[in-house]
């Protein structure tokens, strides 16, 4: 299989990471972090969406650049190289994602537009307490009041929730003795009823609960009700899944670039260490995990928008679990071969670390994924 990237893609790659190399180095994220009680940056964002970042998964016929999953790919490397604070998994990626599949041409032509250039924030609330490796355990419910929906129930660790103008909240539409059929609404922040609370994660990415406590939202806020619903939000979710792999091999090329570096430097019995043969053992082993993340993070890429679900399941299923456990072992790795210093926040290494830990979590953990796959065999 031929992996070369065209030149528009490469131009994609290119123009990302000379933007994060120039405006987002770590001392510029380490001052958002601890100053924008958003946990990022407003100015920051609407550069993403200056340089069209923000419009690649828009279809082409809402005004977007209508991107591949390749390029969603070469973008969250990037992400991750980078360690953005910013909403662009959440918002360009997921929320973006679910309009594009679900959304009428009305809300579409509403909504699209407004979060290609950053006037909005979309994130999708589909996680709850109760979920665990069920995706589709939503017990938030809709009750139809007159022309509307009432919506009660709770959503957890909603990354950028907080910050979100529209919530894109799962919900079943109640009705007695079933289950209920599941929908998405497009729900605003100031909703009477919404109401959130936002906290910082292991990450330094801010995440919020949400409540719902007899919100009224109107019959024009559900996304098309004549959709498959279940159908389209897996896809969505597995785009997501695809995108955070994506993320993790940008974070892990960093981590392995900056243990290298302090191996070559930092001296140790009138040598540099990296001369050390158990050093460089341990250093190759990352770079082979590496490498067979990156392999797996491709074809997740390339399978994440298969029809046939039971294909995507195998994929992305094989990817995670490949994928996790390289974060584990380049991030514990990577922290030992620097000493005490590979955990203080005063050092990057620290915080891919704790990135990559929670993209482990992400999405569903390894041993989840490795259970889910031997299930399939």
């Amino acid at each position: 299989m031929d992996f070369t990237f065209t030149e528009e893609q490469q131009m994609l790659v290119d123009t990302t990471r000379r933007f994060i190399a120039k405006d987002y180095g770590f001392e510029a994220r380490q001052k958002i972090k601890a100053t924008s009680p958003q946990g990022f940056s407003r100015e920051v964002w609407q550069s993403l969406a200056d340089i069209g970042l923000l419009s690649l998964n828009v279809p082409e016929a809402d005004g977007g650049l209508g991107g591949s999953p390749i390029d969603t790919m070469l973008v969250m490397n990037a992400v991750g190289e980078g360690l953005l604070l910013e909403p662009f998994l959440a918002s360009a990626v997921l929320a973006t994602k679910t309009l594009a599949l679900l959304g009428n041409e009305t809300q579409r032509g509403t909504l699209l537009p407004a979060l290609a250039t950053g006037e909005k924030i979309a994130a999708l609330a589909h996680e709850e307490p109760s979920t665990r490796y069920d995706r589709m355990a939503v017990e938030t419910r809709a009750f139809q009041v007159g022309d509307g929906y009432v919506l009660t129930g709770r959503k957890s660790v909603i990354a950028h929730g907080a910050s979100a103008d529209v919530l894109l909240v799962t919900a079943r539409i109640a009705k007695a003795g079933e289950t209920g059929t599941l929908a998405v609404f497009a729900v605003p922040r100031e909703t009477d009823g919404l109401r959130n609370v936002s906290y910082a994660t292991v990450d330094g990415v801010r995440a919020a609960d949400v409540w719902l406590n007899q919100a009224y939202v109107p019959a024009s806020a559900m996304l098309n009700a004549a959709a498959d619903t279940e159908g389209a939000l897996a896809q969505v979710l597995d785009f997501g899944l695809a995108a955070v792999c994506a993320e993790a091999v940008g974070a892990l090329d960093k981590l392995l670039a900056a243990t290298v570096e302090y191996a070559r430097n930092r001296k140790q019995f009138g040598q540099p260490i990296g001369k050390f043969q158990a050093l460089q053992h341990r250093m190759a082993d990352m770079v082979l995990h590496i490498e067979q993340a990156r392999s797996m993070s491709y074809l997740a890429a390339v399978r994440c928008n298969d029809p046939d679900p039971a294909v995507r399941n195998r994929a992305l299923d094989a990817a995670k679990v490949v994928i996790g456990q390289a974060c584990r072992f380049v991030g514990q790795q990577a922290v030992q071969l620097h000493g005490g210093m590979g955990v203080t926040d005063e050092l990057d290494v620290s915080h891919y670390f704790k990135r990559l830990m929670a993209i482990e979590m992400q999405f569903g953990n390894t041993d989840q994924h490795l259970d889910s796959y031997a299930q399939q065999l």
